[in-house]
């Protein structure tokens, strides 16, 4: 049976694209009941979006419940805050000032439910700058972190939304620690988490090495390197594999599986940091032992003797990973399609972690429902009668079942 160690809580997911969604995706699959607010009658607008964020929804929404309602109208707040002593946590990703404009502010709600957990997920924590819209690119850009990514001159922002992610990952752990202070003192508190901090700490490795060195941090194509055999090899058949080698153990096991016996004989490269100091001619000279075999042969040879290596895949090669594959590391969601109609049934990635004796993956619970697919459910489990629900309904303050 998969682990739900958060079974028991119950969650208000107010959200869109992707930070919100990305932390109520984090409680769900460790168990809690996370109920996705949407706008009535036509959702979240992340459903609608296309391109590259045409995905958005459904990676991000499967295991939840949908509970339409508009909010815009005083019915639908009165509703909304009925609901409340019966939840444990809120969430939320909104531009600052919209919840309280619907009277969903934190302030708002714990005069409701003094043990609520409130968490704000913001482009900035409190200071200066936290009333400016962000975005995760944006941050990318205001960090750092694009600038280290990209090459000198050539700012780029990471392949993925990295921040989004890690904001939203912080926040749930604020949530865990909030609810562990719950336990001890009976009440609930707001919590915050941000894409520019976020971002931030994700610098700390740059900026205590400049402490560290004194010397400025520098992209990462071009970076001072840790490692000197740490970089993307050419194979015999024209594929590309990355290649670390880190440590010096390694390295003997290396040019010896290699046949690299003169390299092994020379004074120079005795140790990491002298091999660092002999990068200029010591890659290329690899790289041409490297050219000499098949790529499938330089993956025996890297197995053998225990070193770091991974081919140059692309996202789409995660659908067939062998690993991913043997161990429950996709999980089958329903994806709408973008250009037709229908959906298909595709892999996407398991939360990533482990529980108990038996490595335990958590599981989603659901697919990404449809708009206001549970609300008559919920609005009941909160003592809700049937009739007020239909009238809600005729009223259009909320929506059902358009799954």
């Amino acid at each position: 049976m998969p682990a739900r160690p958060l079974a028991g809580l119950r969650v208000l997911e107010f959200a869109h694209t992707i930070m919100g969604p990305t932390a109520g995706l984090l409680l769900a699959e460790l168990g809690a009941d996370v109920i996705k607010v949407e706008p009535a009658p036509d959702g979240d607008r992340t459903r609608r979006l296309g391109g590259f964020a045409s995905g958005f929804f459904a990676g991000f929404n499967r295991g939840k419940r949908s509970l339409a309602i508009d909010l815009k109208r005083p019915e639908g707040r009165q509703l909304l805050h009925r609901l409340v002593p019966h939840t444990d946590v809120v969430l939320e990703n909104f531009a600052p000032g919209t919840m309280e404009r619907l009277e969903c502010g934190h302030e708002q709600l714990a005069a409701l439910n003094g043990r609520l957990i409130y968490l704000a997920l913001k482009g900035y924590l409190r200071g200066p700058y936290e009333h400016r819209p962000a975005l995760d690119e944006v941050v990318q850009f205001q960090s750092g972190l694009a600038w280290t990514t990209g090459p000198p001159g050539r700012p780029l922002r990471a392949g993925a939304s990295v921040i989004d992610i890690t904001g939203a990952m912080f926040g749930v752990i604020a949530v865990q620690a909030a609810l562990r202070e719950r336990d001890e003192t009976g009440k609930g508190q707001r919590i915050s988490s941000s894409l520019f901090e976020s971002a931030a700490f994700l610098m700390t490795t740059h900026m205590a090495g400049m402490a560290a060195t004194g010397l400025d941090a520098l992209p990462m194509p071009v970076r001072r390197a840790a490692w000197a055999i740490y970089d993307v090899f050419e194979t015999g058949g024209g594929e590309q594999l990355f290649i670390g080698v880190t440590s010096d153990q390694q390295w003997t096991r290396f040019v010896s599986e290699f046949d690299l016996r003169h390299l092994a004989d020379d004074a120079r490269l005795a140790t990491n940091a002298s091999r660092l100091e002999e990068r200029e001619w010591l890659i290329p000279e690899i790289g041409r032992v490297i050219g000499r075999y098949s790529r499938e042969e330089v993956e025996r040879r890297c197995t053998r003797c225990e070193i770091s290596w991974a081919p140059v895949a692309r996202p789409g090669d995660l659908f067939d990973d062998p690993h991913l594959l043997a161990t429950g590391g996709l999980v089958d969601v329903l994806v709408p399609h973008l250009a037709r109609d229908g959906a298909s049934v595709v892999g996407l990635p398991a939360l990533p972690v482990e529980f108990g004796p038996g490595r335990e993956r958590p599981r989603p619970c659901g697919q990404p429902p449809g708009i206001g697919e549970h609300t008559a459910a919920i609005l009941a489990e909160c003592g809700i009668s049937d009739a007020e629900i239909a009238g809600l309904a005729k009223q259009g303050v909320i929506a059902l079942d358009t799954a």
